[in-house]
């Protein structure tokens, strides 16, 4: 008689191990992933709710992220891919490899509408530079810094979502002179990182007076650090705006998973660890719930964005602008 009664619970036993066994891979870039970075918190929080095993694989910055995408192909072991931004949306959905999202993005509280249906935005913010405090009239657009002696690093655009980002700033803010941009910053540029790590690394232990980075990069400063001698400077022709965005692989083998953790990701629970530890601004939290010190932050007056299109369109241009500029 108590045969049906061990039975029904060694089933009950091997639908919670095929449950627990469930694995999500999501590729993102290193940042994200390190100890000090978002992922961790994330992870823990995803895994209370889904009987899963959530695992981030870092694939360096942001386009290494899409050159990653594209060599494995059909063959990715990505479930997930988040760490895109605009600017490579275009490239990444000419592979045929991301479905549709299904997710209902209207609680987003970002600056510029969203209606893309495969790839859904996490976070934002806009680029700027990143100095001291204490450095005398900081330029204020990007001729005056051409023309300065300061010392700047920046990220390879070609495997960083910021570097390609500065490319596109140039080019939003100054189109056909943007080549002429870049001859003049030249001489001002220490080195090119391959990622934002490296660069911001070279800017703290002083190799540079300014860096490539955001206008939330201060709130690291001053918020797990105490520290408000970091700044940026702003451009009165305006600062790029960079959307950074997962989508699901359409491939994948947990597809149900997969969506669940999109939907996952415009929750609290993944929107309010984003300012601390990825220092931008969550797409699906309202102002008021930033953290303290979030409202000290430059806001620029006129904000920089290309169409999706039109930034895959120009990106080519940009880079050979960009790479003439410096092999001189």
């Amino acid at each position: 008689m108590k045969t049906p009664i061990i039975a029904s619970g060694f089933a009950l036993l091997a639908s919670t191990a095929m449950a627990q066994d469930s694995v999500l891979i999501v590729y993102t870039y290193d940042s994200f992933v390190s100890d000090w970075g978002p992922g961790p918190q994330i992870e823990a929080a995803f895994e209370e709710t889904c009987e899963c095993d959530l695992q981030f694989v870092g694939a360096g910055d942001g386009a290494a992220l899409l050159a990653r995408l594209f060599l494995e192909g059909a063959q990715t072991g990505a479930d997930v891919v988040l760490g895109l931004d605009t600017n490579l949306i275009a490239s990444a959905r000419a592979m045929d490899l991301i479905a549709p999202h299904g997710i209902d993005a209207e609680n987003l509280t970002m600056p510029i509408s969203w209606d893309d249906p495969q790839f859904l935005p996490y976070d934002w913010g806009y680029f700027a530079f990143v100095h001291g405090t204490d450095l005398e009239n900081p330029p204020s657009n990007f001729r005056e810094l051409a023309d300065s002696d300061l010392r700047i690093v920046i990220q390879d655009p070609r495997s960083s979502t910021p570097g390609l980002g500065l490319l596109m700033w140039v080019k939003a803010a100054y189109g056909d002179e943007a080549a002429s941009i870049w001859e003049g910053l030249a001489d001002n540029i220490v080195t090119v990182t391959p990622g934002w790590s490296e660069a911001y690394g070279l800017y703290l232990e002083g190799e540079a007076d300014m860096v490539l980075s955001y206008t939330t990069s201060p709130a690291y400063h001053l918020i797990a650090e105490e520290d408000d001698s970091h700044t940026v400077a702003a451009f009165e022709e305006g600062h790029y705006i960079q959307v950074e965005v997962a989508g699901i692989v359409n491939i994948s083998n947990e597809m149900e998973l997969a969506r669940q953790f999109m939907d996952f990701m415009l929750t609290p629970a993944f929107q309010e660890v984003i300012p601390t530890t990825n220092w931008m601004y969550p797409a699906a939290l309202p102002a008021e719930d930033l953290p303290a010190g979030f409202e000290t932050l430059m806001v620029p007056e006129i904000p920089l964005l290309l169409g999706v299109d039109e930034a895959q369109a120009l990106r080519q241009q940009a880079l050979d602008e960009w790479q003439a500029a410096l092999s001189q």
